[in-house]
């Protein structure tokens, strides 16, 4: 749990804090994933969905959808900026690959969920991805390899960048009726 010290707590010397713990709510975030065509295909999702469960993210939206070019025109260029921040050449491979199948969209919410679900799922190049993440034990395949057969890079998910850039994403793959409030038995060790 992220805490912040309200002005009723104190340092007492022998490193005891007295007073009352105060919940940071503005840390609890939502974050979009989307398991790629290539976990669908794989039947993995369950596996790697498993994961953040385990840490204590909350599902709070999710829906299979098979996405055309100007969904994912708005996702990773009008969202993520892709092709300035990586080439026109990276962006066409990339949504190659992603209208080749279904894909699982999902929102997380939890403390510090962002940050959290980046590390969990690895650096974006599987080959470098360390062993424990997503991508380091579930893929394997360097951008070398894929630039070299003109293909996108199967890394099995997509997890949003920053806060900024979830908000974005998750507003553009679900409504507001779709996104649902509930508690999890975890909240109570996570807030």
């Amino acid at each position: 749990m992220v805490l912040e010290l309200s002005n009723e707590m104190r340092y007492n010397g022998l490193g005891i804090i007295k007073g009352e713990y105060v919940a940071d709510a503005n840390k609890v975030e939502r974050t979009l994933i989307i398991f790629k065509p290539d976990a669908v295909q794989r039947g993995i999702v369950g596996e790697i969905l498993t994961r953040f469960e385990r840490v204590g993210l909350k599902i709070i939206a999710t829906k299979m959808i098979f996405p055309d070019r100007d969904h994912y025109y708005q996702h990773y260029e009008g969202i993520g900026q892709m092709v300035s921040r990586r080439g026109e050449k990276a962006f066409d491979v990339t949504l190659e690959m992603m209208v080749t199948g279904p894909v699982m969209a999902m929102v997380l919410e939890g403390v510090e969920s962002v940050a959290l679900v980046r590390k969990m799922v690895g650096g974006t190049e599987p080959k470098s991805a360390l062993p424990g993440t997503i991508r380091g034990d579930f893929s394997h395949m360097s951008f070398e390899y894929a630039d070299g057969k003109k293909k996108g890079i199967p890394n099995l998910i997509h997890a949003s960048g920053d806060p900024s850039e979830a908000e974005q994403e998750i507003g553009h793959w679900f409504s507001d009726d779709e996104i649902y409030s509930y508690e999890i038995a975890t909240e109570k060790f996570t807030r």
